[in-house]
């Protein structure tokens, strides 16, 4: 996977996310670029090129000028790849908006954001009209819808060559994006991201991913994400990637018969996706009584742990050089399984405010159950007397951080302080080498009765850990925890029991779960949810929600 040739020097020297994309345009002109999985839609680098050049005459001619908002708005596609590419190299801020947000979000954002111009789909369209119907409205404010796949019609009379890419110089600290968190915390706030950020993020993915010219990526996660923004699609296209985008949802069958015809060099995913995996297909035959006799003889046992490995490798495509995990907190008994088999995975830590990378470290030196090391060009510090004992907020300065958040003074000035400093709202703590381990956030963070920190996420992770719990939110309530639990049809389904049977062996589950907590972490009772917890596009939780 290592680079081959491909060289950044110049970047490096000159900080500018348009050098980036000038040169990677250039040296990769005959080089595919995107790609929508199972369709014939393909654009090579000289289309990009041919592509932007229209658009830019389309903003010009519909009166959109350097500065201006425009928003996107619609699944993951070369479409949406190249129309966010052709805002960014006009001068516009692009205002990408997550397309499972409900209409009245996506209503919000545009209007918060004070988007001239939304590339999204009829499909899209009709959400964003249903909505405006309902409170009352005939159009969103001063903005103009255009459908996104205007962007893949070819211009016969723009037909460009290397030398005739040429766009602006950006500056360092000009505002590049807005990006609108997922809200599990509460309202989404627009997030002010710079040409640096996005700039140091492709770096360190030169410098530390060094995925090399022509590798192929598959992208999976939402493009409106900072996550999948930034290394599914932004830093592969910057190095002369070939980005293949999922158009459907990741289901387990479309996952696999996509990785099986792409066979990407890295896979990026949210942990949600390997614990699925492993937790659906791996334990309950590694778990089976068959398979337990034959693990008593050593020799047995790794053979079947090196065959079980060859298996998650093989559907995942075989041809990567490691899984990055990242976006949401890891289940430790699957990320245990893993570094036991030695399987070639790591995992990362960031957040949109960053652009998102702040930690990482390669899956050779990385340390289980940590999120890595910070990344170059950024700082990290624990604010606590003790920081390698003793968690404290995670706090990071550096040129990924944020400029603040769009028309949002009060909540810049809580989350930036006078000397740099972004509060994460993470906890956790930091060893001598620098390993930084996640406990919990700090919002998240419960007060036992006897002044004791309590962190919800590590009781949750003891619960979903058992076959039978998909979903679990701790709740406090009269200094009690309470454990709410989710557990879908199929995974009933498949152990053999009814809803009712499930209830009646909640008890027993909890005095289990119990027995492995500390005294002030017990769980006094569980609760059957009727339905899934409600989650953002990233497919975390919306712990406000819950009471």
């Amino acid at each position: 996977m290592r680079k081959t040739g491909f060289s950044m020097d110049y970047i490096q020297k000159n900080r500018s996310v348009m050098r980036v994309i000038e040169c990677s345009i250039r040296n990769h002109w005959t080089s595919p670029a995107f790609s929508d999985y199972n369709t014939s839609i393909s654009f090579t680098f000289q289309d990009l090129a041919n592509q932007i050049r229209k658009m830019h005459i389309f903003f010009k001619e519909n009166g959109i000028k350097k500065g201006d908002k425009v928003a996107v708005c619609d699944k993951n596609s070369s479409y949406w790849a190249i129309s966010t590419l052709a805002a960014l190299t006009y001068g516009a801020v692009v205002v990408p908006i997550l397309v499972d947000f409900h209409g009245d979000q996506i209503v919000n954002v545009v209007n918060h954001s004070d988007s001239k111009m939304m590339f999204t789909s009829p499909i899209v369209r009709k959400k964003i009209e249903k909505a405006l119907t309902a409170a009352g409205s005939e159009k969103l404010d001063h903005c103009e819808f255009v459908d996104i796949s205007i962007v893949g019609e070819k211009d016969p009379t723009i037909d460009l060559t290397p030398d005739d890419v040429h766009y602006f110089t950006d500056d360092p600290d000009g505002l590049a994006l807005i990006n609108y968190t997922s809200g599990s915390t509460g309202f989404s706030k627009g997030v002010m991201l710079p040409y640096r950020c996005i700039w140091s993020n492709v770096a360190f993915g030169d410098e530390k991913l060094g995925l090399r010219e022509c590798c192929k990526v598959l992208s999976l996660l939402p493009m409106a994400h900072m996550y999948g923004f930034t290394f599914e699609y932004f830093y592969e296209f910057c190095i002369g990637g070939h980005i293949t985008f999922l158009t459907k949802p990741p289901s387990p069958t479309v996952l696999a018969k996509a990785l099986s015809d792409i066979k990407p060099d890295v896979l990026i995913c949210v942990p949600l996706i390997v614990e699925k995996i492993i937790q659906s297909r791996v334990f309950p035959k590694l778990k089976s009584l068959a398979t337990q006799s034959l693990m008593v003889l050593p020799f047995v046992k790794g053979m079947i742990y090196r065959k079980i490995r060859q298996r998650i490798i093989d559907f995942f495509g075989g041809q990567f050089y490691e899984v990055i995990v990242g976006g949401a907190a890891f289940n430790q008994e699957v990320e245990n399984f893993l570094s036991y088999i030695k399987f070639p995975y790591t995992v990362g830590y960031g957040m949109t405010e960053c652009g998102p990378i702040i930690c990482y470290r390669d899956y050779h030196t990385f340390v289980p159950r940590s999120c890595g090391q910070v990344v170059p060009r950024m700082e990290l510090k624990v604010l606590s007397q003790d920081p390698a004992n003793v968690e404290g907020e995670i706090v990071v300065r550096g040129d990924n951080v944020m400029l603040g958040y769009y028309k949002n003074e009060e909540a810049t000035r809580a989350a930036i302080d006078s000397e740099g400093w972004l509060h994460t709202g993470d906890l956790g703590t930091v060893d001598s080498d620098g390993n930084v381990f996640i406990r919990g956030r700090q919002k998240n963070m419960l007060l036992g009765a006897n002044g004791q920190n309590i962190y919800p996420e590590e009781i949750e992770e003891k619960f979903t850990s058992h076959a039978l719990i998909d979903e679990c939110v701790v709740v406090q309530r009269d200094q009690q925890l309470i454990g709410l639990v989710y557990t879908s049809d199929e995974t009933l389904k498949a152990h053999g029991l009814s809803r009712e049977e499930f209830i009646s062996q909640l008890p027993r589950y909890c005095k289990y779960v119990n027995g492995m907590l500390p005294s002030f972490y017990k769980v006094t009772k569980l609760e059957s949810m009727d339905t899934e917890f409600e989650k953002t596009p990233k497919r975390n939780i919306k712990r406000f929600l819950y009471k």
